[in-house]
């Protein structure tokens, strides 16, 4: 039994949640989201509230029943709050810059690498701060992993492109004899 699951969602005023043929819709101040959802697992909108059950006899519906729950969860968090991701630049020379929906790298290549932001994401860059925002939690978070990917820090002093507040593990190198 999903302990998420069992706890139903409830329905802040100024958003609109919809289920209409297995595709779930959420509507807020920040945009629009979407899911589909699976026919193991049953939607119920009533009073303020969703409520997600499994169905039974369904093979894996206790798996999907919590997964769902959490979905639902993060896309009401997204239409109203929104989510945030940053990340930090180390390194001398690295610098980002952002123009409308692309960002521009220059992280010690030969050559300026060029991301273009998915519909929804905005991207601000101040100084060696890279900030993306966005309602999908999974678009904000993919796009931020794709952005650290063009230059992971590296492990002796540190240089790239790292999510702020993370530890990176730093190695001794070289000693002299």
């Amino acid at each position: 039994m999903s302990r998420l699951g069992k706890i139903p969602v409830v329905i802040p005023s100024g958003v609109e949640v919809t289920f209409v043929g297995g595709m779930l819709t959420v509507k807020g101040p920040k945009g629009t989201l979407a899911r589909p959802v699976t026919d193991a697992v049953t939607v119920t909108i009533a009073d303020g509230a969703v409520t997600l059950a499994p169905k039974v006899g369904a093979e894996n519906a206790p798996a999907l029943w919590g997964t769902y729950a959490a979905h639902l969860r993060n896309m009401v968090e997204g239409v109203t709050n929104g989510f945030k991701k940053e990340l930090e630049i180390e390194g001398v020379g690295y610098r980002a810059a952002a123009q409308g929906r692309k960002i521009t790298l220059s992280v010690g290549f030969s050559h300026p690498v060029e991301l273009e932001a998915p519909e929804g994401i905005e991207i601000a860059v101040e100084k060696n701060l890279i900030t993306i925002t966005g309602s999908d939690k999974d678009a904000v978070g993919q796009f931020a992993a794709n952005v650290r990917e063009v230059k992971k820090p590296e492990p002796y002093k540190g240089k790239g492109i790292h999510y702020v507040g993370e530890y990176i593990i730093r190695k001794q190198g070289k000693k002299a004899v």
